[in-house]
């Protein structure tokens, strides 16, 4: 299928059937989608982490609303952002771009100045809101990697991060969680949406062409 065939395909799968698990080949390849994804500055303010172990899973549905889709599914997406900005953390990311590109660019130090001088005097919680707008990227990579694979999946906000944050263990490791993606595939006949339209906006109220 084509972008606007998988667009079409898939849906925020309602219930997912836990007979059925995805392979670890596929989990990879649309964790290294989202991973590939593009960032503000390069700087992949946020992680992943991909959770399969039931009990704990058990314990993330809790907190998020009881939804199901978090155990019936085979594998989880915590999409976790940067708590904050700081030297270290973006003096990492731009020493790694130059030792994968094998070449220091002037232009590109000056640009590291310009984020050091700019990013760690912002306050904590503005530099979080940052980093978790850069999170919602990958997750959209992930989405359409998932429907590329034939993978059903349920982008979730509806959960309590301070409580997946402390069942994960995140604060301590400077992060935060924003989205959840559950992973799987979809139970047909007990999932109300799956055979109901997609409604979406018309493109005459959707975009504004300008010429």
């Amino acid at each position: 299928m084509d972008l606007l065939q998988l667009s079409q395909w898939r849906y925020a799968t309602k219930k997912m059937d836990p007979a059925r698990s995805v392979p670890a080949e596929v989990v990879a390849r649309i964790c290294e989608t989202a991973r590939l994804a593009p960032s503000s500055s390069g700087l992949q303010p946020y992680e992943i982490l991909l959770i399969s172990d039931p009990e704990l899973r058990r314990r993330i549905r809790a907190a998020a609303n009881d939804q199901s889709q978090v155990t019936d599914g085979s594998h989880l997406l915590v999409f976790a952002a940067w708590d904050t900005y700081t030297p270290e953390r973006i003096n990492q990311m731009f020493d790694q771009t130059n030792a994968d590109r094998g070449v220091t660019i002037p232009g590109w130090e000056d640009y590291r100045q310009r984020l050091l001088a700019a990013y760690p005097q912002r306050s904590a919680e503005v530099n979080f809101e940052h980093a978790a707008r850069q999170a919602y990227i990958g997750l959209g990579f992930a989405l359409l990697a998932a429907a590329n694979e034939g993978v059903d999946s349920t982008p979730m906000e509806g959960f309590d991060p301070a409580a997946v944050d402390e069942i994960l263990g995140l604060r301590a490791k400077g992060l935060r969680s924003v989205l959840l993606l559950p992973l799987g595939y979809r139970d047909a006949e007990g999932d109300w949406l799956v055979k109901l339209n997609k409604s979406r906006r018309p493109m005459r109220e959707f975009v504004t062409e300008i010429a």
